[in-house]
């Protein structure tokens, strides 16, 4: 297994103060440069962190974090649910590439968990509204729900790859939720 060199500790501090970045910028300044395209195209990536977020077109975890190419592994699903497609990719990130932070990326004013608290889904999506609904239960506030999805996620993370909670120095998994109005992501 590959080490990206970064400790999970490290790579959150990375994320906090890349978020802290975002919220003053008007633009994100990260390498995208044809430099660092040749780069990691050559020697490969090495992501200091996985980012499971929803596919939410308003939430660009490389920009909420101000990273370039090559710094996160994005993974995106509407509702960020995680399934064994999810998992393969995380595990992916973190045997293969080194990856030793997993965050599990929700925001405020998600359609997936609307639908899911109104039960009110059809076709492929209510696949989605299903598993949000397992994490949620009866809750009806939007925020509250996000973040019991989140939690959820994240023990579905933990669980399966066998990642514990008080592991200092390996693999760590996180909650966190952006929040839409302010751009700023809080940790759970």
């Amino acid at each position: 297994m590959q080490n990206t060199g970064i400790s999970a500790n490290d790579a959150l501090k990375k994320l906090k103060s890349g978020n802290e970045a975002y919220i003053k910028a008007n633009c994100n300044n990260a390498d995208i440069s044809e430099g660092i395209r040749e780069k990691v195209c050559k020697e490969g990536q090495s992501p200091y962190a996985v980012i499971v977020s929803c596919a939410d077109s308003r939430v660009i975890p490389e920009n909420i974090f101000m990273t370039g190419i090559g710094e996160l592994f994005v993974i995106r699903v509407a509702g960020n649910v995680i399934d064994n497609h999810q998992l393969g990719s995380i595990e992916y990130a973190t045997s293969h590439l080194g990856s030793n932070l997993v965050v599990v990326l929700g925001h405020t004013h998600c359609g997936a968990v609307g639908a899911a608290i109104s039960h009110h889904s059809e076709g492929y999506i209510k696949s989605i509204t299903d598993e949000i609904g397992i994490a949620i239960g009866d809750e009806k506030d939007d925020y509250k729900a996000c973040c019991l999805n989140v939690n959820r996620s994240v023990s579905v993370i933990e669980e399966k790859l066998g990642i514990k909670r008080d592991g200092d120095g390996g693999l760590k998994a996180v909650g966190a939720i952006y929040h839409l109005e302010d751009g700023k992501v809080e940790f759970l």
